[in-house]
């Protein structure tokens, strides 16, 4: 019997304060797993028409699937939260879009028909777990020049971009993270973050060791908003002796989750759920590792072309701030301007973190705010570079759009 394909929508999505890796970061005391437990559990009070037994799937993302990430996080999570133990889970990696793989790969099965409704998350730790901690990489890949060493670095691919690409000088990429700074600062002034975050309560220690009492997590922590292009002239080149890769633009080291809810359309109006943003297209692409950053410049060249779409359809995009360099990159090939209004409005990694498995769930938000409030756009991008050279997009459209009503 022949299937029709059902419409996708994206429901809702929290995510935790965003904190630096490390034992001066916020969550140091604080297990991974509870992390993404609280994001499910926000959901369930955000949403309480959703019946938590009509939940057919959570699947959550981690990189590194040890320890308080291990042990099939999306079924461990899902039972933490208090959802039924009919419920199933699993876990899902692909590196930095974990979480928008989650997405997805939930959102095709939702499309069949094998699932209704979904938890698609992502978390990483990486105070707990170091990105590479315990991997083993063939030595073939090396060996056999499949790929160039510094492909195992992902700082060092971001100077191999600047290699590629010298018209896109440090000072350019500088330049483009003081505006990422400013323009999360405003975006909190404005309060457009703080309705997305579930407060985490935090036990804090001394460098000592010494117990410090509780503390709640309310705001990203690594967010730098007097950044000057001055200072980030003066910081170090650790990727290499005077490169172009520095703490100031590139997203940190850090530690955080993100959850959504992700929804047949005919489902989530049956339920009187919100539907925020309908999906339109996806694709995944690979590009050679060793320039890992130019991956969302193929994968959104595919998801345009199987949305029947050019880049002049696109009002707004949510990039994923890996690098600036990266999207700096991607917005030269497309023809966009640096400042360009419609490209992340409220900032980006490069200030609010980028906990790995984690982020692809966080554009999501973003760009669901904005489509809210700006119903004269019809169409927006989430994408993002991922590790080991490849680029996830994700095209969706807005359901306020004027033109639909």
């Amino acid at each position: 019997m022949p299937r029709t394909a059902r419409d996708v929508v994206f429901v809702d999505g929290v995510r935790t304060p965003f904190g630096k890796a490390g034992p001066k970061g916020i969550y140091h005391e604080t297990r991974a797993d509870d992390l993404v437990v609280k994001c499910i559990r926000e959901l369930l009070r955000r949403n309480p028409d959703l019946p938590p037994e009509r939940i057919d799937e959570v699947a959550v993302a981690a990189t590194t699937q040890i320890g308080d990430q291990g042990l099939t996080i999306g079924r461990t999570a899902g039972i933490l939260a208090g959802l039924p133990q009919s419920v199933p889970g699993y876990a899902i990696d692909r590196m930095c879009a974990g979480a928008m793989t989650a997405v997805t790969t939930t959102a095709g099965s939702i499309a069949f028909g094998a699932y209704d409704i979904v938890v698609a998350a992502g978390v990483e730790h990486m105070g707990r777990h170091p990105m590479g901690e315990g991997v083993d990489p063939n030595p073939r890949f090396v060996s056999e020049k499949l790929v160039d060493e510094s492909a195992l670095f992902m700082g060092m691919t971001a100077e191999n971009l600047h290699d590629r690409l010298p018209h896109i000088t440090k000072q350019r990429a500088d330049e483009y993270a003081v505006r990422s700074q400013e323009k999360a600062a405003k975006a909190y002034a404005n309060g457009k973050i703080q309705p997305d975050l579930v407060p985490i309560s935090v036990r804090r220690t001394s460098p000592e060791g010494g117990e410090l009492g509780w503390g709640l997590a309310t705001a990203d922590e690594p967010m730098r908003p007097g950044t000057t292009l001055e200072g980030l002239a003066t910081l170090k080149t650790p990727f290499r002796p005077h490169g172009r890769i520095t703490a100031g633009n590139s997203a940190g080291l850090n530690d955080g989750a993100t959850a959504s809810l992700v929804a047949a359309e005919d489902v989530a109006r049956e339920l009187g759920l919100p539907v925020k943003m309908r999906l339109v297209s996806y694709a995944f692409a690979g590009v050679e590792p060793e320039v890992m950053g130019y991956g969302p410049i193929p994968s959104t060249k595919k998801a345009l072309a199987k949305a029947g779409l050019t880049i002049e359809d696109i009002g707004l995009f949510e990039i994923n701030e890996a690098f600036a360099v990266q999207v700096l990159s991607f917005l030269d090939h497309y023809g966009i301007d640096d400042d360009d209004p419609r490209v992340n409005q409220y900032g980006g990694a490069i200030a609010f973190g980028h906990p790995l498995a984690s982020s692809g769930v966080r554009l999501m938000t973003q760009l669901a705010r904005q489509f809210e409030e700006q119903p004269e756009v019809r169409y927006g991008i989430t994408t993002m570079c991922i590790g080991f050279g490849m680029g996830g997009t994700v095209i969706w459209e807005n359901p306020h759009f004027e033109g639909n009503k």
